[in-house]
């Protein structure tokens, strides 16, 4: 039985981070094939084999700041003028375009409404989170540079069934990255890989038993 449900913010209660970065690349006249390159090996290293740290594993702890991270993305980016972008404020106007999913919103006041226990489970980049309706919505927030470890990590999942205060074997978990579902199903949790609102609340919906709110 479901009692728990994990989620993830960008990309999954937000629009997607795609349609944000592609909105950046036109406004900030960036190189999106190089851009698309440079990050593609980055987020290879960050999310899938790689050996050792990254600058990626580094800004989602929290141990490095916003700021060094712009400073280091923008020397390896750039502009379709062959030069670097502006570093400050970078990571801003790459999230910039994301949007709330009223629908995914409105699916988490029903879970909880059905006494189903919520928790934010989100890497964060140094970004700025709309925190305004979050009481309504959240049982336990867990932010990775706010507690220092990051998805896949066990020890972030492991954090965040405690603040809940359920098994693994309880909850379900939704993300838009493979990786991070992969490391939450090792821990017994179920896992839902988001790719839009109406496909997720429909798998929900049957893991709960329930009929959720779609708009």
């Amino acid at each position: 039985m479901v009692t728990g449900v994990l989620i993830d913010w960008g990309g999954v209660l937000t629009t997607s981070l795609t349609d944000s970065i592609a909105r950046w690349i036109v406004a900030d006249r960036i190189d999106g094939d190089h851009y698309r390159e440079v990050m593609r090996r980055m987020i290879d290293h960050a999310y899938g084999n790689g050996d050792g740290e990254s600058i990626v594993h580094a800004l989602e702890r929290g141990e490095l700041d916003g700021a060094a991270f712009e400073r280091d993305l923008a020397a390896r980016l750039l502009t379709v003028d062959g030069v670097p972008p502006v570093a400050e404020g970078l990571l801003e106007r790459m999230f910039a375009g994301f949007d709330r999913v009223e629908a995914m919103y409105d699916m988490l006041r029903d879970v909880r409404g059905h006494g189903v226990k919520t928790c934010l489970l989100s890497n964060s980049w140094s970004n700025t989170y709309p925190r305004d309706d979050w009481e309504e919505i959240f049982d336990a927030v867990v932010i990775s540079g706010e507690v220092g470890m990051r998805k896949p990590e066990e020890r972030i999942y492991r954090h965040a069934l405690g603040r809940i205060g359920l098994a693994g074997e309880e909850c379900v978990f939704i993300d838009d990255i493979e990786a991070n579902i992969v490391a939450a199903r090792a821990l017994g949790i179920s896992g839902i890989h988001h790719r839009d609102a109406d496909t997720t609340i429909t798998e929900l919906e049957s893991m709960l038993r329930l009929t959720l709110r779609r708009a």
